[in-house]
């Protein structure tokens, strides 16, 4: 099964089309709510809205990260250089990741999807599982527990004490030899970025008079935010029915709108068509989608209605 089975050349060719004006909109459409969240919980900062804060911050980093994702492709921008610095400083800086390390590692994914080789499996396996089960991993979630460990992993990462991977394997790099200054220069040259990043957003809240809003930042990417990339990886390659047919490992949700917020940013929820022609924009995913199941692709190929039907597959036992 490939691409042309479903899609002609020409057809492929105009899906493949970039158009710079529609990727800067889809990096403004996650930074207005990004502002927004951030306003509403600056403005009137009670329980409420710092919850409502938290949950749309934990589901724009994640829009976020699809971005450096897409940008990693390099299909948002037409030009190398403009996919490479919206997708630092807009996207992947903010949230302590990189563009140009990622995008070996995602490209490994694509490439062995479902196998034992493959880096993401460790996010999607373990599924279905328990109520119980599901509500721990909740806990973690939602208590910090895994971004904390999470996150001491990329910064591991980024020290050169661990191989770049976000999939949960752990790979420790041999320092044996490196001298305190290539040591130095490895931290500085991974870190750079994000912390020139993240101090311009605190110096931003501090210049409002309002720095403690920078907490929600940090606690949301601990929190919320790894919360929406559980549902999310559970709804593209978990539960599955061949882990090694293309076909049949990966998934498209339809989503609403507060799914879209929270799951599914920038259509990521159109899976199963990005595997297919990872290089296609975001936002020619949906016209994509309509042709290949106009042609019968999901009569094979695995469709839900909805991310509660994602949940009811997580908890399955």
């Amino acid at each position: 099964m490939t691409v042309q089975d479903y899609l002609s050349k020409e057809e492929i060719k105009d899906l493949l089309v970039k158009r710079d004006w529609r990727a800067a909109l889809e990096f403004l459409d996650t930074w207005f709510w990004i502002a927004f969240a951030f306003t509403m919980a600056g403005l009137f900062p009670n329980v409420l809205t710092i919850i409502l804060a938290m949950f749309i911050l934990g589901g724009k980093q994640l829009a976020c990260a699809i971005l450096m994702h897409d940008c990693s492709h390099r299909s948002m921008f037409n030009s190398k250089w403009a996919n490479e610095f919206f997708g630092n400083w807009f996207a992947g800086f903010p949230i302590f990741h990189e563009v140009g390390r990622y995008r070996p590692y995602h490209i490994k994914h694509h490439v062995t999807t479902g196998t034992p080789e493959d880096p993401d499996l460790p996010l999607t396996k373990g599924y279905p599982t328990s109520v119980k089960s599901f509500m721990r991993k909740m806990l973690r979630d939602f208590s910090g527990a895994t971004g904390i460990k999470g996150y001491y992993g990329v910064f591991m990462m980024h020290f050169g004490r661990l191989q770049y991977t976000l999939g949960g394997l752990v790979i420790w790099e041999d320092m044996k030899g490196k001298s305190f200054g290539d040591k130095v220069k490895v931290v500085v040259r991974n870190l750079y970025g994000p912390v020139i990043s993240n101090l311009i957003m605190f110096g931003i809240f501090l210049a409002i008079g309002k720095p403690w809003l920078y907490l929600l930042w940090i606690g949301s990417l601990l929190t919320t935010h790894q919360f929406c990339i559980r549902i999310r990886s559970i709804a593209e390659h978990s539960v599955v029915p061949n882990k090694l047919d293309p076909q049949l490992n990966t998934r498209t949700t339809y989503a609403n709108f507060i799914e879209r917020m929270l799951f599914a940013p920038h259509r990521v929820n159109y899976h199963a068509e990005h595997h297919l022609l990872m290089t296609v924009p975001s936002y020619n995913l949906p016209k994509m989608h309509r042709m290949i199941k106009e042609r019968g692709y999901y009569e094979k190929g695995l469709l839900k209605k909805g991310y509660i039907d994602i949940i009811k597959l997580a908890v399955g036992k």
